[in-house]
């Protein structure tokens, strides 16, 4: 049995905008992304920090489980997820 995590499918994603440190032009980078090329001058545009699956997933407590669930979100302020 193959195993497809939730999360994977496109209609869970979110966009932010980001601004390019180059030129000023506002780029959509959306939650499975690190980064994305800036359309007016080819400067790369990199989130401020990698994204987890964990914040914005909507089947991420699904896949942890409510326990684990409970958990890493009561530890989020003292550690890093990744």
């Amino acid at each position: 049995m193959r195993v497809h995590c939730p999360g994977q499918d496109n209609r869970w994603l979110r966009v932010e905008l980001y601004k390019c440190p180059n030129c000023g032009a506002e780029e959509e980078i959306f939650s499975n992304e690190t980064r994305v090329k800036c359309h007016e001058c080819g400067e790369w545009i990199y989130k401020e920090k990698l994204p987890s699956c964990i914040n914005w997933c909507a089947a991420a407590r699904q896949c942890l489980g409510e326990e684990r669930w409970k958990q890493v979100k009561g530890s989020e302020g003292s550690a890093e997820l990744t």
